[in-house]
């Protein structure tokens, strides 16, 4: 009988990394459900009672930590996070599971085979109280462009950046991509990606900048990568120095 697990993770993006990882170096595993907060998580382990539950530390409603903490049956947690060096140590001196966002196939590799080994991890105290403290504290609050003043013909236009589906510049001016229109700011992408939230604001090229929110995936032709939305025809050209960030979607 194939082991099961579930994926628990708020970022969609982030979420469908894992599980491609998961199909890469654990073909046999199954992924029976997905959650994308830290109740859902729990009742989905409560009903499915997986073999493993690969949960994120930061989820609404409940932290990956406070799910483990709460679990009573046989799954077994591993941790996805994107921590600090001083988190790193500490998970590396309590020998417990986790993987690291963006996930690396080795690192994922490594975790599969102590857990196919049915090596029993304690966590230390000291990693412990990490997690907690790393679960509890709110996240920095940054002040990111919302609003973009740009202009359509003879008129201004405010455009919010969520509608926003990708920036492109020339030598002049940078498009402003939404779904039913453009229009031109003189702002360039360089500044672009110092005032846009880089959760959901990715450079794909020099002249180029994608929301993640508005993109369907990613196609692959030997050495090209291209990134296609939902709903606009065209795509976009994902730079080499850029192509690791879509690596596993």
């Amino acid at each position: 009988m194939n082991p099961t697990a579930i994926v628990a993770d708020d970022e969609p993006l982030a979420r469908a990394s894992l599980v491609d990882a998961l199909a890469k170096v654990w073909p046999e595993l199954q992924v029976v459900d997905l959650a994308d907060d830290g109740p859902s998580a729990l009742l989905s382990i409560q009903r499915l009672q997986p073999d493993y539950a690969f949960l994120d530390i930061r989820m609404p409603g409940m932290s990956g930590l406070q799910v483990a903490e709460t679990l009573a049956g046989a799954t077994r947690v591993v941790f996805v996070t994107a921590y600090d060096q001083h988190a790193l140590t500490a998970f590396e001196q309590g020998a417990a599971d986790y993987v690291l966002k963006p996930v690396e196939l080795a690192r994922l590799a490594t975790v599969v085979q102590r857990l196919q080994s049915h090596t029993k991890v304690q966590p230390t105290p000291a990693l412990m109280a990490s997690l907690t403290a790393l679960s509890n504290a709110q996240p920095t609050m940054a002040t990111h462009l919302q609003w973009i003043k740009a202009s359509v013909g003879t008129q201004i236009r405010l455009i919010h950046v969520d509608d926003v589906h990708y920036f492109e510049s020339d030598s002049r001016y940078t498009r402003v991509v939404t779904a039913d229109s453009d229009a031109l700011i003189r702002v360039p992408i360089k500044q672009l990606t110092q005032e846009l939230d880089p959760q959901w604001f990715w450079q794909v090229h020099r002249n180029a900048l994608v929301h993640l929110r508005h993109v369907a995936g990613v196609e692959r032709k030997q050495e090209r990568m291209d990134v296609f939305f939902k709903h606009r025809p065209e795509r976009i050209k994902v730079s080499s120095a850029y192509q690791h960030l879509f690596r596993h979607m």
